[in-house]
């Protein structure tokens, strides 16, 4: 037997332990018929996150970076009844594609979805008095990575949880003298983590369908 790819043994580990659903296909379709890109999370990672949400029993979860709302179903599945999915996405027209999908996965009483730069909605939200996330979820534009950090740790409690995507990219993290805006945000955010006394961090590297990545877990520990 030959040496499997990461695809494969994503679609085995899919196949055994996350397995077809119909909400979620109809999202991905319905994201490509769009012509969204198509960079949300896959199945097991989805699978992750909801499962994470479940187990610190979260209650508020804030999504930065909405798409097609693949991921904000796999959190809206893991609130309880009376929990809520805030997810910020910066273009309407991405966010006109979530808001059916969402819809049409039964989650529309359970999700808000506030649209523009998250520069801009997050000091509206910190304002609006709906209390502390238990769980918090960074993927949008890494060049921001920094910033979204800083506006996180304002709007989560002692206990909650940050995760943020994509901070490998292919190993180009390591570049300090890369060109690219979205490895310096990356960086500067490893940086900012490193340096952070009210958080206990790690990242993970991650290969499957989506290529070469990974993704930092933090937990606050301090206000």
């Amino acid at each position: 037997m030959g040496q499997p790819s990461w695809n494969e043994v994503d679609g085995y580990i899919v196949e055994r332990l996350v397995r077809h659903d119909d909400a979620l296909a109809a999202a991905l379709e319905a994201n490509k018929a769009a012509g969204l890109p198509a960079i949300d999370v896959s199945p097991a990672q989805g699978k992750l996150l909801h499962l994470l949400a479940r187990m610190v029993g979260a209650r508020r979860v804030l999504e930065i970076g909405t798409l097609g709302g693949y991921s904000t179903i796999w959190f809206a599945r893991a609130v309880p009844p009376d929990g809520v999915v805030v997810t910020l996405e910066a273009l309407p027209a991405h966010a006109d594609v979530a808001r059916k999908n969402i819809e049409r996965a039964g989650f529309a009483a359970k999700v808000d979805i506030r649209v523009g730069p998250a520069l801009e909605t997050l000091p509206l939200l910190a304002g609006d008095g709906g209390g502390a996330f238990d769980m918090i979820f960074i993927d949008a534009d890494k060049r921001s990575n920094p910033e979204y950090l800083r506006w996180a740790l304002k709007l989560a409690r002692v206990g909650s949880v940050i995760i943020v995507d994509n901070v490998v990219r292919d190993g180009a993290v390591l570049d300090a003298n890369s060109g690219d805006d979205d490895i310096q945000g990356i960086r500067r955010f490893f940086d900012d983590l490193a340096a952070e006394a009210r958080l206990g961090a790690t990242a993970i590297q991650t290969v499957g369908s989506k290529g070469w990545d990974g993704f930092a877990i933090a937990l606050v520990e301090g206000d």
